[in-house]
């Protein structure tokens, strides 16, 4: 008989420190649980903090959205294309719907499809401390009975269209946001480059090129250019009660690499959605909430949201550090290979 109520212990190592300057100019420095099976990436991710602390992480939140699409079929398109310019003419009026669902819920904007005898409706919203994912849906189902109430010729297609796009690849969350983007970004100079990633920034810009871009293009990326943001996306979404399903979304994102005019490197990582909350389902464990405490982002805001955008830049700037020491890695023959081999060793030994 299986005991369905078995747990699956993951291996947690708390790793830093990463020096961030977050988005409100507040410096720290911060130690980020990682939960994996890769023990290698607990030394890489320290690594790459290591390097990127003579000149700290700087982390940009562009903005901060939640979607869900729905689909509603109708009689033809002309028909739909006019409901939808009445939509949006008395756009004011679906607010009050979306703030009856919950007090946290605010409508924010829409972005509609019409093909054919289906109206296509990506509804995105201001979701506050939660991700955001069942908010939304209580939301978007409000909607659906409200524009079918207004408009009778409609009727329910479904409340999940794919157009959110909810744990899948796709262009358009880049496009329009689902989730936080953020954007980490460091300096690197040049001797500490040669003295703890033991390469050059030319080598690793050199590399970014070859692998992230070129690599990508070739293996047919959608909107992606990165060495393994889902490594540390996944460790901390594990360690601090996220749904790991979103790294699918989060992994979907840019690495930058350049050399500057003092012969340095300048390193960044954009996630354009990284979904990530303190409120909701999988929060509510012990463990989870000392995690977030320990990273300042527990309790969660009564008014605004400024934990989890303070989880998201953590996330980021942990990004950051796990894919600068990958690249760094595999510009030297050899370094990749011998590390994992030593280090997972190690680790089989300790158990």
């Amino acid at each position: 008989m299986l005991d369905t109520e078995d747990f699956a212990p993951i291996p947690l190592r708390w790793v830093g420190p990463i020096p961030l300057q977050f988005h409100d100019k507040i410096s720290e420095e911060i130690f980020v649980p990682l939960a994996t099976f890769e023990s290698p990436l607990w030394p890489s991710v320290t690594r790459g903090a290591r390097a990127a602390s003579f000149e700290g992480i700087t982390t940009t939140v562009l903005h901060s959205t939640m979607t869900r699409s729905v689909v509603l079929r109708g009689p033809n398109a002309r028909r739909l294309w006019d409901i939808a310019q009445d939509i949006e003419a008395h756009w004011p009026s679906y607010q009050g719907v979306v703030s009856g669902t919950s007090r946290f819920c605010q409508l924010q904007s829409w972005h509609k499809e019409v093909h054919g005898t289906r109206l296509y409706a990506r509804f995105s919203f201001h979701t506050a401390e939660a991700s955001g994912h069942n908010m939304t849906t209580k939301a978007a189902q409000a909607l659906i009975e409200a524009l079918l109430k207004n408009y009778p010729e409609m009727s329910y297609g479904s409340i999940s269209a794919n157009l959110c796009t909810d744990k899948k690849p796709s262009a358009i969350n880049a496009y329009l946001g689902r989730g936080r983007a953020v954007i980490a970004e460091s300096c690197v100079p040049r001797l500490i480059c040669q003295k703890i990633l033991k390469t050059t920034p030319e080598d690793i810009v050199a590399l970014h090129i070859e692998k992230n871009y070129l690599g990508g293009i070739l293996a047919g990326s959608l909107r992606s250019a990165n060495a393994h943001f889902a490594n540390m996306l996944l460790g901390l979404y594990l360690a601090l009660g996220q749904d790991a399903a979103n790294i699918v979304e989060g992994a979907q994102g840019i690495t930058f690499a350049e050399v500057d005019p003092q012969g340095d490197l300048y390193f960044s990582v954009h996630i354009p959605h990284l979904i990530v909350g303190v409120h909701g389902h999988g929060k509510h464990w012990p463990w989870v909430q000392k995690n977030l405490e320990n990273l300042g982002c527990w309790p969660p805001d009564t008014e605004g949201d400024r934990s989890s955008q303070r989880l998201a830049q953590i996330m980021a700037a942990t990004v950051l550090c796990g894919e600068l020491s990958l690249l760094a890695a595999q510009t030297c023959p050899g370094m990749l290979v011998d590390s994992h081999m030593r280090l997972e060793r190690q680790e089989r030994a300790c158990v």
